[in-house]
């Protein structure tokens, strides 16, 4: 137990710790260094409330606090370093700014005396809150010690009210390390309410949806805790459910009204009417239409219904009836609505979808070897089991070739697109659901970018299976290259270790497959001994079919 040095006072580290706490965290993954001495030695004296997990790297840091807070919904808490530390962690920062993920970023700062004056002390920036502000949704410096609480409740308000996304707070060296007086307890933060969705929105979208006749409905980030509304709400319309990335699983996809990204595209010119749910509808707009153009549907072409929490939102892609609210009770009362006012001559859809779905199948069928390696994993992974992705031919592939059962459990890299978030992603998953299966699957290329943390995964006894596909490059640059630019390639051939034997000398379980047959068992096997194992899956060069067919279908 922490004990402080005076009566009602205690150092701005200890002070941050306390409202953490205070907020309900504990766990935080972080590096220790000068400036935060403070900080992780008043982690230390209360590891009865807070664990704290080591890395290797600033970067592997915020990745983990990600990979917390995008499997559970929960803040995903990390401490490291000023200036090159804190830059270390910006593209981790920006991944959870794109999917919406709560994560608090706790950094230093010089000596108070030294801010703004350009100095040169040690891991001075510039301007270091403005630089944090450009990849978070709020940050902000405490500058003394009595102030730590209420900051600290407005940067948890900030975190998770509305549209949720990362914050950070930053304290001066000599604050973090320097006593002042405290509040004998700290008060956790206050949640804004969400927003009630206007009753002449919800009435004119439950008609719109009861005249429609193709509805479809996608799904993102922000319809994970509004499943069952959801699936309720398709049946009574008899509207298709589709997510891109990160709704999936929010409505179970062996449900009978459930499609793939793909069996939706393949839908989406006979739709008349879509209706998105906490989603940027970056599919319908960014990748079956044109990517290098913005698109806004043309007048009367078809009617677009949008329900997000994000106000926003509706100016970003204006649709044809906005619903400004939380999805789950958004949905439920649009549900309720479409029941006063719907009848039962709906048309049954279930055996139309089921065909869509199977000729989706047999079209992606080409997508190999990734398609029958993800088949071998969806196989032995649980239901609720977690799959973590990557910047890969495997990962690629899953988008449309890996179906997915219970909410949060895919956990992507958004539209931020950051090779080498996977594994270490991965392993903020593991230390959020010790006791559930996690899987990351990589490409050799992106998980050279954490390769190190193999040793966080052996020091923390973190129970990750990680898959690693090794086809000796980066994948889809080398393809582009040969298709695209006649066949000149540059950067993309890769020379890679003896992945097996580097596991190892982590102390990481390690050994190789080549077919889907064999990573079967090597994959039970892995996932029931619940230790760091990874699996080499060696695939020839270039012989990968492509995924991007399925993921930017024209249907011209």
């Amino acid at each position: 137990m922490l004990k402080p040095v005076l009566p009602q006072q205690m150092t701005g580290g200890a002070a941050i710790v306390e409202a953490l706490i205070a907020n309900g965290v504990d766990t935080v993954f972080g590096l220790p260094g000068a400036q935060m001495y403070a900080f992780f030695d008043a982690l230390q004296q209360r590891s009865d409330a807070i664990r704290t997990f080591g890395a290797r790297h600033e970067q592997a840091c915020a990745y983990m606090a990600f990979g917390y807070a995008r499997s559970t919904g929960r803040p995903g808490v990390y401490s490291v370093v000023p200036g090159p530390g804190m830059l270390n962690t910006t593209a981790a920062l920006s991944t959870a700014l794109g999917c919406n993920a709560p994560v608090l970023c706790i950094t230093g700062q010089v000596p108070t005396a030294f801010i703004g004056r350009g100095r040169g002390h040690l891991h001075e920036l510039p301007d270091q809150l403005a630089t944090l502000r450009t990849v978070t949704k709020w940050a902000e410096r405490i500058e003394r010690v009595e102030d730590t609480g209420a900051i600290l409740a407005e940067a948890f308000r900030q975190m998770m009210s509305g549209r949720p996304g990362p914050v950070a707070v930053e304290m001066a060296w000599d604050v973090m390390a320097g006593l002042g007086r405290t509040p004998e307890s700290f008060s956790a933060a206050t949640q804004e309410a969400a927003p009630v969705a206007e009753e002449a929105a919800i009435e004119a979208a439950a008609r719109a949806l009861l005249s429609a006749r193709s509805p479809l409905i996608m799904l993102g980030t922000g319809a994970q805790d509004a499943g069952a509304e959801i699936a309720a709400l398709a049946e009574a319309v008899g509207a298709p459910v589709a997510a891109f990335r990160g709704g999936r699983g929010a409505v179970p996809e062996d449900h009978p009204f459930s499609l793939s990204s793909y069996a939706a595209a393949k839908r989406w010119a006979t739709t008349d009417l879509l209706l998105g749910i906490g989603s940027r509808l970056e599919a319908p707009y960014m990748r079956w239409a044109n990517p290098m153009s913005y698109v806004q549907e043309p007048a009367g072409a078809r009617q677009l219904i949008r329900i997000d929490i994000d106000p926003a939102e509706m100016e970003r892609l204006v649709p044809t009836i906005g619903i400004v609210a939380d999805a789950k009770p958004a949905v439920s009362t649009l549900l309720a609505a479409v029941r006063r006012l719907g009848s039962s001559a709906l048309p049954e859809r279930t055996a139309e979808l089921q065909q869509l779905r199977a000729s989706a199948r047999a079209e992606t069928e080409q997508v190999q070897p990734q398609l029958s390696y993800l088949d071998a994993i969806r196989e032995v992974l649980p239901r609720d089991g977690f799959f973590v992705g990557e910047l890969c031919q495997v990962g690629f592939t899953s988008y449309f070739g890996f179906p997915v059962y219970e909410p949060r459990t895919y956990v992507s890299e958004g539209y931020q697109g950051t090779l080498g978030f996977g594994f270490p992603t991965a392993l903020g998953v593991k230390v959020a659901h010790p006791d559930r299966a996690v899987v990351s699957v990589t490409g050799d290329g992106g998980f050279m970018f954490a390769v190190q943390e193999l040793a966080t995964a052996v020091q923390e006894k973190i129970g990750l299976v990680t898959i690693l596909f090794n086809n000796n490059a980066y994948g889809n640059v080398l393809r582009d290259q040969t298709n695209n630019f006649g066949g000149r390639q540059i950067g993309s051939a890769l020379v890679n270790p003896d992945f097996v034997r580097l596991a190892e000398s982590f102390g990481v379980r390690a050994h190789s497959v080549t077919s889907p047959a064999a990573l079967r068992p090597a994959l039970s096997e892995a996932i029931a001994s619940n230790a760091p194992t990874l699996i080499v899956v060696e695939v020839e060069r270039g012989s990968e079919a492509s995924p991007w067919p399925f993921i930017h279908p024209r249907f011209d």
